[in-house]
């Protein structure tokens, strides 16, 4: 019996932590597959704007022209801002003045011009040696730098991918089910064992009972 009750107690902590693994990883997945889905949609939706998440944008940054405060391959976080809350030495992302693509840049604010009623900035990657060519338009400004998740851009990158995807999402989502599956499984034949086990021993107790009776049947003829 104490091996059995032992049994059970390590299948039962391996069960429990089988369970807090897979609820952590759909903890740490889940969120990023919303965020991921949610900016593909808008992204395909709305191809000339910046995806946002209630003001907030993330942003894969693709060069190491902020180094080292920004690196490639960081998530970075960029709050929409007005421009003229811009100031010298503020970290903005913004659409490239220069690019056709609607490509996005994250440079230091060198300078704060105004001429004739109209806002524009001066900007330059920190890794850079010199200032961007064109200024940026205060209409270009997607938002203020606020913080970064080092290296969490080739994740989501990654994830965006089909094979990302596979090996993010789908895969874990099988091994937690089939986990799931063998769990009960286990769970069932153990059962089934506890309860022949059980039936063994009520049939043992019959028999016994049986026997003691049949010999106090002999002992009272005999009398």
């Amino acid at each position: 019996m104490n091996n059995k009750n032992s049994n059970k107690t390590e299948t039962s902590a391996s069960h429990k932590v089988l369970s807090v693994i897979g609820i952590i990883i759909c903890i740490i997945l889940i969120p990023i597959l919303i965020i991921n889905i949610t900016l593909i949609i808008k992204s395909r939706t709305n191809s000339d704007d910046v995806p946002k998440i209630g003001g907030y944008c993330p942003l894969i940054v693709l060069t190491g022209s902020m180094e080292p405060e920004i690196k490639d391959g960081d998530l970075i976080i960029v709050k929409q801002i007005d421009g003229k809350d811009v100031e010298v030495g503020d970290v903005i992302s913004f659409f490239d003045p220069e690019s056709t693509s609607n490509s996005v840049l994250t440079h230091r604010v060198t300078e704060v011009i105004e001429e004739n009623g109209t806002l524009s900035f001066r900007t330059k990657g920190d890794a850079n040696n010199t200032e961007d060519k064109t200024p940026v338009n205060a209409d270009k400004l997607v938002g203020i730098y606020k913080s970064r998740i080092p290296g969490a851009g080739n994740i989501a990158m990654f994830m965006q991918s089909t094979a990302g995807l596979v090996v993010c999402v789908v895969l874990p989502l099988i091994l937690f089910v089939g986990y799931d599956v063998i769990r009960r499984r286990r769970y069932e034949k153990e059962n089934q064992k506890d309860t022949a086990a059980l039936l063994a021993e009520l049939e043992a107790l019959k028999a016994q009972k049986a026997e003691a009776e049949k010999s106090a049947s002999s002992e009272s003829d005999e009398k």
